[in-house]
């Protein structure tokens, strides 16, 4: 109910009105069954665009602390997430990956639409990063088809670190069910998985126009957030040892001016 609430009467009918979006090829999403919905990922605002022009419910694995948060706030995350249709997963520990695995598995076995962001994070810059097996693993061993979506223009509407969406035209495209049944029953097999994986990002590369890098997601925003810690290090040793801005440097045996 609150699902429907949402998408139908809250949410959904602003986020129409504001951000127009063109959608094409959605007859490609089957009726009825277990489905994977792989798409890019670059804006926190495809998770709500993309069930938004989808009849059927889409389903999300979601971090597990959007669900544990304490007080009224808490309260409200976990009715809200619950209510767009997201599932809790634990991302910590080492059994993390298996067990996400694990819930995404059911819940395509009991005829979920499963929505799967195979970067495994957000695009740090727009661009399609390398993908995850996972999404090859859950669609062999629950024996379901892979929709690729990809969304356009979102990263416009609501950019990174933006807390206020800008009124924008979006897109919204929905490719063929990849067929991978030349792959049944070898669930396991790392080749195969990265080989359906790759299969699956070029298609999405295809419909999005992004360009695409060879490399996760995740270790760029680590190397990027390295490098802004390691710059504003070295601000900071500057500042301490008088080398900032408009500072004048002496050489030994010479006099400033």
């Amino acid at each position: 109910m609150v699902y429907k609430l949402m998408k139908y009467v809250l949410l959904g009918p602003w986020l129409r009105l504001l951000f127009p979006c063109k959608v094409t090829g959605v007859e490609y999403i089957p009726a009825e069954g277990g489905v994977i919905l792989a798409g890019n990922h670059i804006s926190v605002a495809d998770s709500f665009f993309t069930p938004l022009y989808i009849k059927r419910r889409v389903t999300y694995l979601a971090k597990s602390e959007y669900f544990t948060e304490t007080g009224v706030k808490g309260a409200l995350k976990k009715a809200f997430f619950s209510g767009m249709g997201q599932v809790p997963v634990d991302r910590n520990g080492a059994s993390a990956a298996r067990a996400a695995l694990d819930t995404g598995i059911r819940l395509l076995k009991e005829g979920h639409i499963l929505g799967i962001y195979p970067e495994g994070t957000r695009s740090p810059d727009a661009k399609l990063y390398k993908g995850k097996t996972g999404v090859a693993r859950m669609a062999l061993e629950a024996n379901v088809p892979v929709v690729p979506v990809v969304m356009i223009g979102t990263d416009k509407v609501n950019p990174i670190g933006s807390k206020v969406w800008r009124p924008g035209r979006i897109k919204m495209i929905v490719g063929r069910p990849l067929d991978f049944s030349r792959y049944e029953g070898m669930a396991g097999d790392r080749f195969v998985e990265r080989s359906m994986t790759d299969e699956i990002m070029y298609r999405l590369m295809e419909l999005s126009g992004q360009q695409y890098v060879d490399k996760y997601a995740a270790k760029v925003k680590e190397d990027l957030a390295a490098g802004k810690a390691a710059g504003a290090a070295d601000s900071a040793v500057a500042r301490v040892e008088g080398r900032g801005p408009g500072t004048v440097t002496r050489l030994p045996g010479t006099k400033a001016g």
